[in-house]
């Protein structure tokens, strides 16, 4: 009966190694045994948890890139302005267009910053007016010296860019003057030169044929008693530009602010190359202004008028039966007398006037005192008596009815002939 024990022990020792075989299969890997486990810490901020990432090496700082445009042109003007007092060549050469220097504006430029420019008290940015409508505008950096650098801007997408530049003259010429010959620079000049009381500068850049040697002094005389100046925002707005024409509205305004006027230009192009000349000047909206502040209200109370023989005429008033003048007349006068001091060879008349009332031969002799007294004026300023004509116009030519229409008495008329008109003949 030994055979059913082998039997037996066979069966048992294939049991066993089932059992094992299930608790430890191949490529299962064993569960160790459970350990009490410590609390997790949370990792501080200066031991960073670790990463499975490589962290990069860290960059070094780099220069902040140099944008050559701005959507407000007067902040990149003041970029502009700034890098040329600090004297930093390659920021100075990226504002204004590193494809725009050559060999030759490049070694300009150099020149300029080794003088140490700076710019002129009062700032020294100046924005000059428009080329094109909102697309295309002009702005001047005026150094210490007299020497200033032209800057046209462009707009594109609503940035503005340097379009184009002029630097000043490296041989000193002209003062060192940057030199732009085109219309908006002409209307710019004359009216810088009427605004401090250059006329000879002033008549070199119009059309004699259309525009009067009085109408240049009566717009001097306007600017220095209505104490005006250009407005700092878009001075000169384009309204016309063509090849041979081009028209301005040069945006006037009172020294505080209050008042707004304008003068309309238009400028002529006579030649080749080109040469643009003031061929008309609008001063409508001027003399209105002018009226309301300085003459009361009166719109003809103005210090220019028309000739009754052509032209334009500076007139000076008189009170009732004065043959006085005010304060105000002789500051008219002061400006006539640098006209006359600057050419000897210039002549004036002296036309004196009254209004209606009085005798004709009392008029005729108080017209020829009011001249007479303004001649006196002229030549204790320095204007020689060879140079000035007189003559007695009583009654005879007034401006404004002396009576209404009714046949009333016109006191308002009667005020603006009371005067003495200046004619230039020249």
């Amino acid at each position: 009966m030994k055979a059913p024990h082998w039997f037996l022990g066979l069966a048992g020792a294939l049991t066993i190694s089932a059992i094992a075989l299930w608790f430890i299969r191949p490529g299962v890997p064993q569960k160790p045994q459970d350990k009490p486990q410590a609390p997790a810490l949370m990792p501080t901020p200066a031991e960073p948890a670790p990463s499975a990432e490589p962290i990069a090496p860290e960059a070094p700082p780099t220069q902040t890139a140099i944008v050559a445009s701005d959507a407000n042109p007067a902040e990149l003007i003041k970029r502009i302005a700034a890098a040329l007092e600090s004297g930093d060549v390659s920021v100075l050469e990226k504002l204004l267009g590193d494809t725009r220097l050559d060999d030759s504006s490049r070694e300009a430029l150099r020149s300029l910053l080794a003088s140490k420019p700076k710019l002129a008290q009062g700032g020294g940015i100046r924005e000059v007016g428009e080329l094109e409508l909102n697309k295309r505008t002009r702005w001047v950096l005026e150094l210490e010296g007299g020497r200033k650098i032209v800057l046209d801007l462009i707009n594109n997408d609503g940035l503005w860019s340097v379009e184009k530049f002029v630097l000043p003259a490296r041989d000193g010429g002209n003062a060192g003057q940057a030199t732009v010959n085109d219309s908006l620079a002409v209307a710019d000049v004359f009216l810088q030169a009427v605004l401090n009381q250059k006329f000879e500068i002033a008549r070199t850049h119009v059309d004699p044929k259309s525009v009067s040697d009085a109408k240049i002094a009566g717009l001097c005389i306007l600017f220095e008693e209505g104490m005006y100046q250009l407005r700092k925002s878009k001075p000169l707005r384009s309204m016309l530009q063509k090849p041979d024409l081009a028209g301005y509205l040069a945006n006037i305004e009172a020294t505080d602010g209050s008042q707004d006027a304008g003068v309309a230009l238009t400028l002529k192009n006579s030649g080749s190359p080109a040469t643009w000349l003031v061929s008309e000047i609008n001063l409508d909206r001027l003399l209105a202004d002018y009226a309301r502040r300085v003459a009361g209200g009166d719109v003809y109370y103005s210090p220019l008028v028309k000739n009754p023989a052509g032209g334009d005429t500076l007139a000076l008033y008189f009170g009732f039966d004065e043959d006085e003048v005010n304060p105000r007349t002789k500051r008219q006068l002061e400006i006539v007398s640098k006209i006359l001091r600057a050419d000897p060879d210039k002549k004036i008349t002296l036309s004196g006037h009254t209004d209606a009332l009085g005798t004709k031969n009392y008029n005729n002799e108080l017209s020829g005192r009011r001249a007479a007294v303004v001649r006196d004026l002229l030549i204790e300023a320095g204007v020689s008596a060879t140079q000035i004509v007189t003559i007695a116009k009583g009654s005879s030519q007034p401006r404004r009815p002396n009576v209404t229409e009714g046949g009333v008495d016109n006191p308002d008329g009667r005020k603006v002939n009371r005067r003495t008109e200046i004619y230039l003949d020249f």
